[in-house]
């Protein structure tokens, strides 16, 4: 089986990363010729997506605009938060209403995502639709550029589950249907109040990613990230 589905959050208002993000939205800051937001869209379309929804909200006409002149036989079509910021399990949870009980694909464009995780991609569906359980990429704080990244959660048999000290990072890729928002009665929540809900009941899946990894979550990642000379 193949995911057809897949969602970009795209709404952020990008605040550490200002004054770059103060007149260009930060899916559109670019890194190797490619911004942020097209290497997001790139993965999941080669993988066999076939419809997209980006989200957006800070300066969201350049987002709308980027889509409108994107060359591309899927549909991709925009959520708009522009007057009220949903937060990511609240955006999700608008986006991605017509995907109906379809699992989708969930991507966060600040991760630097290229070809190289194809192979993770594919490997993510398999074992979603091996467990039938929301599945997330994770990599091991030891492969990050950036050091001061405390680690999200722990990782044993696929199996997440979170506690003090914490070895490994979300990448920023997940599988999800909605049922698993459609739990929460208010438009506005994060996508951690999802996690810590399936943690507590054993059922949030993971995969480990084996490779390097570039989040752009600061200024000076950004710099140090753009410098370097082996990234597609």
């Amino acid at each position: 089986m193949k995911i057809k589905h897949g969602m970009v959050l795209a709404a952020g208002l990008g605040k550490r990363m200002q004054p770059f993000t103060n007149k260009k939205p930060k899916p559109l800051l670019e890194i190797g010729g490619s911004t942020l937001l097209e290497r997001a869209i790139n993965l999941l379309i080669n993988h066999g997506v076939e419809e997209i929804t980006v989200n957006v909200h800070h300066l969201a006409n350049q987002i709308e605009k980027f889509i409108s002149d994107f060359k591309s036989e899927i549909k991709i079509k925009i959520s708009n938060e522009k007057d009220l910021l949903l937060d990511t399990g609240g955006g999700v949870k608008k986006g991605t209403k017509e995907f109906k009980d379809n699992p989708f694909f969930i991507i966060n464009p600040d991760t630097l995502w290229n070809n190289k995780y194809s192979k993770e991609l594919q490997a993510l569906e398999k074992e979603y639709f091996s467990n039938k359980r929301p599945c997330l990429l994770l990599v091991n704080k030891e492969l990050s550029l950036d050091n001061s990244f405390n680690g999200d959660f722990n990782l044993k048999n696929n199996l997440i589950s979170k506690n003090e000290k914490n070895q490994f990072i979300f990448t920023g890729l997940q599988i999800m249907k909605n049922d698993h928002l459609a739990f929460f009665n208010k438009s506005i929540f994060s996508m951690n109040e999802v996690w810590t809900k399936l943690i507590n009941e054993n059922n949030l899946g993971g995969l480990e990613s084996n490779q390097k990894f570039y989040h752009l979550n600061t200024i000076k990642m950004f710099e140090k990230i753009s410098s370097l000379s082996s990234i597609d």
